[in-house]
């Protein structure tokens, strides 16, 4: 897929004390993650050596051996490769822990060790970077913490520390380590790596010695770790062998502009240009998900879906009470929105202590309305106890349609705004007579799209939902169950079951009569909420929305993919003058359209993405 690279952790089976073989072993590694598509491949600390050689680091025989091993090493390494190990350096009476960086046949530059461990006896062996006298070694060859490696739109440094990355903002921080193995350390250092990649938003590959190591003192599990956005993509312990991962650079730059992610000073540092064709992977181990919003893993996407309906109420909860609101009123269509927003409110009221009728849901069937959501929002009314209230729109439609001088019989947009437009006014006039909050419903998806009827369902007093996507709402649907069966004596089957029919019924906007399927006329959202991730955390352009479209979703036909696209491109920008002036609203996750900060647009922008 275009502008990715593939980059690869490598575990050796190392002889101790023998570079020879050891060198040996990274070539065959290094063919083997070459062939695997790898562009970038990074070894241990000391890798070269081992790195519990101890006073042998003061021999002479073994650093001859080592510089004679990184010579066969480097000639011998496939062509169109960026390979980093390490091995001891003797600089100026002075002997450091270094990581090379080279290509075949080029030792592009030497990376000191910064900072030494104290619990080891390379405190008393390898002297720390900034001992360093020298920017060059007397062939020519750079050396120092501050090299930065620049392959066309990469640019690679090298740390032995994830607490101290380096002092420039490379898209791919490669971490050398040699750290023994202990309870709990593993997570530990997972951890600091997840941390060190969402703080400066960058890709990072970990190496750390394993397999033939000394078990004198320690025990060395080789833990290769990959991680981008602060996740992990790859991970192996206790065994030698190659772990990958793909990831784009672009991505990287345009998360940093889209966060402002801050970076020490570039000018401090050096860049060594870098002749290497970067070859372009297949994304398949980048992590890319057909449907971003949700977890994969079942736990995390029950934890998260709780979370943001802990979200959703703490924020409606703030709301009410600042404005003194005596009660909770929504409109209940029998759609997923709608059903949210009852459930966050219901959920609200037994937190508060408050009694269910605080809620006021008002049912307001109109021309479309079909006996399926009409029953689903009785139903759920019921169940939870609160009040509902039902109010045909269709003598006041009528009306207006005679006072307008609208034919019925046309069933246009005007014919459809009308009746949104009467809900809202309707809905905004009872919350005023109850002393209450008119909770809006639509979601993030929506307000994407702006699929909604400006100064109709488009406005609230507060829009509870606009956080959270249409495809994430059935899994907190689900989620609801267990909060609202947990809290109070509600029969949970009862809830289950009116939650599931809700969730089956395809999503419709009912505003004429007969079927009228809203992924029918704009698309599917799986393809819309896949874009939006995509387009907001990465700025990805119409091209490479569908060169995703293709990989995630490519089950589905093409033409639809297009279509769908193409509405997306064209409504994402055109309908930001609903999203500026929308109501206020908490942002649940990574992606807000508020026009506030979340997504601050012009209305009459006309970009071509």
């Amino acid at each position: 897929m275009t502008g990715f690279i593939r980059v690869a952790a490598l575990t050796p089976n190392l002889q101790l004390a023998h570079p020879q073989a050891n060198a040996q072993a990274l070539l065959s590694l290094a063919c083997a993650a070459h062939a695997q598509g790898a562009s970038v491949a990074v070894a241990p600390e000391l890798s070269l050596t081992g790195a519990t050689c101890g006073d042998l680091f003061l021999s002479q025989a073994l650093l001859q051996h080592a510089q004679n091993a990184l010579t066969t090493l480097c000639n011998a390494l496939p062509e169109n490769l960026l390979f980093i190990c390490g091995l001891p350096l003797s600089v100026d009476d002075r002997l450091y822990d270094c990581a090379v960086v080279l290509t075949r046949n080029r030792i592009l530059g030497y990376v000191p060790r910064a900072r030494l461990p104290r619990a080891e006896t390379r405190l008393r062996t390898f002297a720390p970077a900034h001992t360093l006298t020298r920017q060059t070694l007397p062939d020519g060859t750079p050396i120092g913490t501050d090299l930065v490696f620049e392959l066309d739109s990469l640019r690679v440094a090298v740390t032995f520390d994830t607490a101290t990355p380096p002092a420039a903002s490379a898209q791919l921080l490669l971490c050398l380590a040699a750290a023994p193995e202990g309870v709990g350390q593993a997570s530990l250092r997972r951890n600091a790596l997840e941390q060190l990649s969402r703080a400066t938003a960058s890709a990072c590959v970990y190496a750390a010695a394993g397999e033939g190591e000394s078990s004198t003192d320690g025990i060395y599990s080789g833990h290769r770790m990959l991680v981008s956005e602060g996740k992990l993509r790859a991970e192996a312990r206790w065994n030698s062998g190659i772990s990958c991962m793909d990831f784009a650079p672009e991505w990287v730059t345009a998360r940093r502009l889209r966060t402002g992610c801050a970076h020490k000073d570039a000018a401090a540092t050096r860049t060594i240009p870098v002749t290497l064709a970067l070859r372009e992977s297949d994304a398949s181990l980048a992590g890319l998900r057909k449907n971003p919003f949700i977890p994969e893993d079942i736990g995390e996407r029950k934890t998260r879906c709780a979370e943001i309906l802990h979200l959703q109420v703490r924020a409606l909860h703030r709301r009410m009470t600042h404005v003194h609101a005596k009660r909770l009123v929504l409109g209940l269509s029998g759609g997923l929105d709608s059903t949210l927003a009852l459930v966050v409110c219901a959920a609200l009221c037994r937190q508060a202590h408050l009694p269910a009728t605080t809620v006021l849901a008002v049912t307001m069937p109109g021309f479309g309305t079909s006996s399926r959501t009409y029953r689903n929002a009785v139903t759920l009314a019921n169940v939870l106890g609160v009040e509902l209230r039902e109010i045909s729109i269709v003598p006041t439609v009528t009306q207006h349609f005679n006072d307008i001088g609208q034919d019925p019989a046309v069933q246009d947009v005007t014919y459809e705004n009308a009746q949104a437009r009467a809900r809202t006014y309707l809905l905004m006039d009872l919350a005023n007579k109850e002393q209450g909050l008119l909770v809006g419903t639509g979601d993030l998806s929506e307000i994407a799209l702006g699929w909604s009827t400006y100064n109709g369902d488009h406005m609230s007093m507060y829009s509870v939902n606009c956080g959270v996507p249409k495809t994430l709402i059935p899994h907190c649907l689900e989620a609801a169950i267990d909060l609202l069966s947990a809290e109070a004596d509600t029969a949970a089957h009862a809830l289950s079951t009116v939650l599931k029919d809700i969730c089956d019924t395809p999503v419709s906007p009912e505003l004429v009569p007969g079927v009228q399927h809203t992924e029918t006329i704009v698309g599917r959202y799986e393809l819309h909420d896949c874009f939006l991730w995509y387009f907001m955390r990465y700025g990805c352009d119409r091209a490479r929305l569908a060169e995703l479209a293709a990989l995630l979703h490519g089950a589905l036909p093409e033409d639809e993919r297009t279509r769908t696209l193409d509405i997306f491109c064209r409504r994402v920008i055109a309908q930001q003058f609903k999203r500026s002036c929308s109501p206020d609203g908490p942002a649940i996750g990574g992606i807000s359209l508020s026009p506030r900060g979340g997504w601050m647009l012009p209305s009459d922008a006309t970009l071509t993405l």
